[in-house]
């Protein structure tokens, strides 16, 4: 009787490691546009599209961010964020 070959595993990919300094900076990038009610665009690992909108609110418990666009709230995880930035 031949053998079975087993089937590989696929790994997911994993989220890019930032040290302490990248995601303090982050977090204050974020805190002052909600401050201001500054419109952002949000690049966020695993998302196709970028997040825009305003930040309505940066909850610590659950470690989301709400964005606020066109009657809609999106809900990003804090440590998903890669990039905050200006909309064009």
């Amino acid at each position: 009787m031949p053998a079975v070959a087993k089937p590989g595993k696929s790994y997911k990919a994993k989220r890019p490691t930032r040290d302490e300094f990248e995601l303090e900076e982050l977090a204050d990038q974020l805190t002052e546009a909600k401050n201001e009610e500054i419109e952002v665009a949000l690049i966020v690992w695993g998302m196709d599209e970028t997040v825009c909108g305003t930040i309505m609110e940066m909850d610590s418990r659950t470690t989301l961010v709400h964005v606020y666009r066109h009657g809609e709230t999106i809900k990003v995880p804090f440590l998903d964020i890669m990039r905050v930035s200006n909309p064009m």
